[in-house]
């Protein structure tokens, strides 16, 4: 800031005492003087600026978290990931100095700010596509920025629907399209969004994604997300997809789309090398169901609270749990995926308790779809909020979705599941099965 001003100074001064040479004497030398001084001094101010966003920008962008932790060994050296990355800090540099632009009276004078584009992320289950966005998130300086699991997103989108339309009814509004400020209120908080886990399996998200995403990109938003599809995959084999099909253009238009495929399942390597300290995935039989009850006990003797039942209320509906301490639940498996529960109960769910332990988990095969979904579901949740886990099934891990042939292909909601895990309805193998359903899995199991 002193050499700054001693610059300014010294140019006002030059420019005062030529401005009167200029009045006095009328000389040609003296303008010719003033013209090279602007410009050299425009073109000083000018590479300065250049050096101090240069110097600042190099210093935070995501690669360097990156680099950082394969330096430390934290992470292993991975190709894939390294161009992922390279994608990532062109995102971060075009938003730098961005913020979207503010509708007003006045916004028809100003000039308008381009958008900058999106990344959309997708690959196989493990490769570290969730761990390149978080590095992503931390290295982004805007305080309006949300990192949010997109199952919970989209629960709060419809919670917000559901009280626009009671205040609307309320006023005895006629029809009115409650999404415009649904994405008004999103982008007053935050117009950076960073999706992990970005699917589509229900009608109810599907029917209004494209309305949605295309008001939050017209005010400004800009996604960053990772995903197990491509977007063109995105919702197959799901009911009336065709009204859904704009919304993968939408999403085209305003994002950047990249693989991260490296064929290795990271989480499934660290899940192996800690199995023997860590074990927390027991097959049934009287000595673990002694050690699942040792350890039940012992976290029970952590809690202020006795073993009771507990009743849970979720968005007005009562759900009962037989057996819970504190923070502890312990629950069969007919409890938590054969009951009519969803996203939103088990996201309830990981707000309550920080430890769940799961009893009775059955070998999973297509016939049992609505519950082989919803303990996706619950996985899902569970991995992304850090609850700690503890299974007792009938099979070891590696066998806990069955080879058995798929047959009856015709209802929507097996088509579904079958998409989920990439199983082609003519193929009775089980590898595409296991691997996309319980890589999850692998990864849960360890406390």
């Amino acid at each position: 800031m002193i050499i700054l001003s001693i610059v300014l100074l010294m140019g006002v001064l030059k420019v005062s005492t030529l401005t009167r040479s200029l009045c006095c004497e009328n000389n040609y030398g003296a303008i010719k003087e003033l013209l090279q001084s602007a410009t050299q001094s425009k073109s000083f101010f000018k590479s300065l600026r250049k050096c101090s966003t240069s110097s600042t920008s190099d210093s935070s962008l995501p690669s360097k978290q990156y680099y950082e932790k394969l330096s430390n060994n934290e992470i292993q050296e991975d190709k894939h990931q390294e161009q992922i990355v390279k994608q990532l800090d062109n995102v971060y540099v075009s938003i730098k100095n961005y913020a979207p632009q503010s509708k007003s009276m006045f916004s028809f004078f100003q000039d308008k700010v381009k958008q900058p584009k999106g990344l959309y992320i997708y690959g196989a289950v493990g490769g570290g596509k969730t761990m390149l966005m978080d590095i992503f998130y931390e290295s982004c300086e805007t305080k309006q920025k949300q990192r949010v699991h997109f199952n919970k997103f989209m629960l709060d989108v419809h919670a917000k629907i559901h009280e626009v339309k009671k205040i609307l009814a309320r006023d005895k509004a006629k029809s009115y399209d409650p999404i415009p400020p649904v994405a008004n209120d999103i982008i007053s908080k935050t117009w950076l969004i960073c999706f992990d886990e970005f699917q589509v399996t229900d009608i109810a998200d599907a029917m209004i994604l494209k309305r949605l995403f295309t008001e939050l990109f017209q005010l400004g938003v800009v996604v960053v997300a990772t995903s197990n599809r491509a977007p063109d995959d995105l919702y197959k084999n799901g009911l009336q997809r065709s009204n859904f099909l704009p919304f993968i253009d939408v999403l085209k238009t305003y994002c950047d789309v990249a693989s991260l495929n490296s064929n290795i399942d990271y989480r499934s390597l660290k899940a192996n090398a800690e199995e023997s300290s860590t074990k927390t995935y027991f097959v049934k039989n009287f000595a673990n169901e002694k050690k699942l009850h040792g350890i039940f006990k012992l976290l029970c003797s952590q809690e202020n609270d006795i073993v009771r039942p507990r009743v849970i209320t979720i968005m007005g509906r009562n759900v009962t749990f037989n057996k819970t301490c504190g923070q502890i639940l312990e629950a069969t498996f007919d409890e938590l995926c054969s009951r009519d529960l969803g996203s939103s109960d088990y996201l309830h769910i990981c707000q309550i308790f920080h430890t769940v332990i799961i009893r009775n988990v059955p070998q999973l095969n297509i016939k049992l779809r609505s519950q082989s979904r919803r303990f996706i579901t619950l996985i899902d949740a569970l991995y992304d909020n850090n609850i700690r886990l503890v299974i007792s099934s009938d099979v070891p891990l590696n066998k806990l979705f069955s080879n058995e042939a798929v047959i009856d292909t015709h209802s929507d909601e097996h088509r579904m599941l079958m998409d989920d895990l990439n199983i082609k309805a003519n193929d009775g193998t089980d590898a595409n099965l296991k691997s996309n359903i319980f890589t999850v899995g692998t990864s849960c199991v360890n406390l």
